[in-house]
């Protein structure tokens, strides 16, 4: 039995009897693409995976064996549906009533308890209409506009890693610039202070990296992580409501919601989802695309030739080639379809935006590294949905200044040896890029 086989198996497969690959394992685990052990495997053969998945045109059901207990599987063994297509994900993004983030987005097993209940948890785990009135409150700071007030701390910010970062080389890209970029424009803008940036990173790598802890040191390690956030949280929301300032933390404390100022939980799992969110992305696309111009200097050719013109669409095709948020969860609130295709209520699903980056029926030469690519719609934030990432424009407008800034100073900026990729559960980020002038 082939992957594209496992959704006329279903039953077969939900009772952990089949693999979905033909292993007759009953989870597939070198196969089955939510497990750390798959992410392993050299690019090639990911891409190629899944697009033997896209070629199926279906949802392929693979079944899972929980790592954690109580992970609330009930059987012990249950799945999820695979989908690859970019008109799939589209499709489930759009229906957000059908298709819920509850009662968990970025792990198949339900959270932990460490990341509070539902009511108090992150926006990336609530549905309408609790989910939209909470966005609003944080929402107008991170849009265009609001934005816009920010762009010469930005480019300031830009500016001193740049400085850094050239003083430094030859070095790791990754820990003089990549890092620093995305740290300090979202402590400024949310107001956190510098002395805290250290364990800001530390506690956003081990969030990041939920979906790969199995054992109980790592899930002790996230509860501690999210303790970090509320504490921090709760410092910074007694100093601002004696003190307040032109951040979002002082928006927090003077936000209500029904009536009522948020809680101490509500104010630490927003600070946790600012943070880590406005830190992860931006530091993946700033070290994947250092990498891809350096792989293709044609493209850096063209971008060199004309740096504001090209800039934007360099940015976009970094997001849709490296496609650092790799994957969602949704979970099946009703029998409906797909595509044509049936799910039952309590189903749970995986939006695999890699995939549908490489979309042959969107993308022409979906594999090339093309900044000229036009349109160029990739799903890299997300579908288009309530939940679509709510630092988007921020994570354009930090990559686009830093690299103006950059490739202006010094053009032949290069990496020297090959990334260390990471996929630490949701993201695909590199952790370690050489580099030299």
């Amino acid at each position: 039995m082939t992957p594209l086989d496992t959704n006329r198996n279903r039953n077969r497969n939900r009772d952990g009897d089949g693999d979905g690959n033909g292993n007759g394992n009953g989870d597939g685990t070198a196969d089955n693409p939510l497990r750390p052990e798959f992410w392993k495997k050299p690019a090639g053969e990911i891409d190629a995976f899944f697009a033997r998945l896209r070629a199926g045109r279906e949802p392929v059901f693979f079944p899972y064996r929980p790592a954690r207990p109580n992970s609330g599987s009930g059987s012990g063994s249950y799945g999820f549906y695979a989908l690859t297509r970019h008109a799939q994900i589209t499709e489930v993004s759009r229906r957000p009533d059908v298709f819920a983030s509850a009662p968990s987005s970025s792990t198949l097993e339900d959270r932990s308890p460490a990341f509070g209940n539902s009511a108090e948890g992150s926006l990336l785990h609530m549905d309408a209409p609790r989910h939209t009135v909470m966005r609003r409150v944080v929402a107008r700071a991170f849009n265009p506009s609001g934005l816009r007030r920010h762009d010469g701390m930005i480019a300031a910010a830009a500016r001193r890693v740049v400085d850094e970062l050239l003083e430094k080389t030859p070095c790791d890209f990754v820990t003089e610039a990549a890092v620093q970029l995305p740290l300090r424009a979202i402590c400024a803008i949310v107001g956190v202070p510098a002395s805290a940036y250290e364990d800001v990173v530390k506690a956003t790598d081990t969030i990041t990296g939920i979906a790969n802890t199995t054992d109980r040191t790592g899930l002790d390690a996230v509860a501690e992580a999210v303790t970090y956030f509320s504490t921090l949280m709760g410092d910074l929301a007694r100093l601002r409501r004696g003190d307040p300032a032109d951040d979002v933390t002082t928006t927090l404390v003077r936000a209500t919601v029904d009536g009522r100022p948020l809680t101490d939980a509500e104010l630490g799992a927003f600070l946790r989802i600012l943070l880590v969110g406005g830190n992860d992305t931006t530091r993946s696309t700033l070290a994947h695309m250092l990498h891809l111009l350096t792989d293709n200097p044609g493209q850096k050719q063209l971008l060199l030739a004309d740096l504001p013109g090209r800039m934007p669409g360099a940015v976009e095709e970094t997001l849709r080639h490296a496609t650092p948020g790799t994957w969602m969860r949704r979970n099946v609130t009703r029998d409906t379809t797909v595509d044509g295709h049936p799910l039952r209520a309590g189903d749970r699903i995986i939006l695999y935006y890699n995939s549908a980056n490489r979309d042959e029926d969107v993308f022409d030469r979906p594999h090339a590294f093309d900044i000229g690519r036009s349109p160029n719609p990739h799903l890299s934030f997300g579908g288009p949905s309530p939940h679509h990432c709510l630092g988007a424009h921020l994570a354009r407008r930090e990559s686009g200044l830093f690299y103006r800034e950059l490739l202006t100073r010094a053009p032949g900026i290069h990496a020297t040896a090959p990334p260390a990729h990471t996929y630490s559960g949701l993201i695909h980020g590199i952790s370690h890029l050489p580099c030299a002038r």
